[in-house]
Formats: C-alpha cells, sequence, structure tokens
C-alpha cells in the first residue's frame, strides 16, 4: 500500500502544487485575477486529486486481486489526499514567500475595488477593510496560514476519496481485464 500511496500522493501533489509557479505569468497578466481564479485552482484540484481514484484502483485491482472493502479503499485514498494537500501547502508557502509576499495586499485591494463598485459605502468599505487586516495580521503566521491552505485543498481530496470508495469497493465496477 505504501507504494501506491506515496506514487499517486506525490503526482497528485506535483499537479495541484505545481500549478502555483505555472499560473504566476498569468496572475500578474491579469489573465487569471480573484474573480475566476478559484475557478483555475479548484479545477486543478479536481483534475490532481483524480488521481485518488486511480491510486485506490491501482491497489484494487494490482494488490488485492480486484476487491477492495470501503474501509481499505478510503485509507489509501485519505493517505494520497493527505501527501496530495501536504505538499500543496509547501507549495503555497514556497510561492507566497518568495514570488507573492503581495498576496495580501493584491486581495485587500480586489476587495475594496469589489466593494466601491457594487456601491458600498465608505463606512463599509473601512469596516470590511478592517475585518481584512485582522485577518491579514493572523495570515502572516506560518501555522495559521498552513491550517488555510490545508483546508482549501483536503475537502476537495475528502470528497474525491468517499467517492472512489464508495464505487471501486464494487467489484464488478471497471473490473480488471482478463
Amino acid at each position: 500500500m505504501r507504494k501506491v500511496v506515496l506514487i499517486y500522493g506525490l503526482l497528485a501533489g506535483t499537479i495541484v502544487g505545481g500549478m502555483f509557479p505555472i499560473t504566476v505569468p498569468f496572475w500578474r497578466s491579469g489573465l487569471i485575477t480573484f474573480d475566476n481564479g478559484m475557478w483555475v485552482g479548484y479545477t486543478t484540484m479536481v483534475i490532481a486529486l483524480s488521481l485518488v481514484f486511480f491510486g485506490i484502483k491501482s491497489y484494487r485491482d494490482n494488490h488485492l486481486g480486484g476487491g477492495i472493502t470501503f474501509g481499505t479503499a478510503f485509507k489509501v485514498g485519505i493517505l494520497i489526499t493527505l501527501i496530495a494537500s501536504l505538499l500543496y501547502c509547501i507549495a503555497w508557502e514556497i510561492c507566497y514567500t518568495t514570488i507573492f509576499p503581495d498576496f495580501m495586499e493584491m486581495a485587500a485591494k480586489h476587495t475594496q475595488e469589489k466593494m466601491k463598485s457594487s456601491g458600498a459605502t465608505e463606512l463599509e468599505m473601512s469596516k470590511a477593510l478592517a475585518d481584512f487586516q485582522a485577518s491579514a495580521e493572523s495570515y502572516k503566521n506560518p501555522f495559521v496560514r498552513l491550517a488555510i491552505t490545508f483546508i482549501e485543498v483536503f475537502p476537495v481530496g475528502l470528497l474525491i476519496t468517499l467517492l472512489s470508495a464508495t464505487l471501486l469497493r464494487k467489484k464488478d465496477f471497471l473490473p480488471v481485464a482478463s
């Protein structure tokens, strides 16, 4: 199990974490923004974490003779997810401290512009800015940043793990080719 988990976890983590440096030029040029960046990020997570399904299937077919319990499938999937999530966190930390040290300032500016264009009052904007600045201050703590970053990716992997374990526990679902 260890080999399957490591291979698929490292592959998924490399894909999901590797998107940070790949997309930086698109952020800097304005092609990716805070408005569409979430779609890019979560699409990448789903694609990368689809390797959870293939990891569970590989373990089922190549090590267990085509049958797997939900519990074993869940264990394989969640371990792949944990490795991928950890690599995602490491990649963000590297990008945040090297390429994107101005990320929170960019987010604050975006929030202000969005509020201004939606007709927010000065009082509403100043309150939102004060709240944002408190969050930004917390975000300076690497443990808080790690937790927030982990919470971005892990639930996606958890959902894919649950779905994959449910489907792949059935021997007749994508059976081993004879």
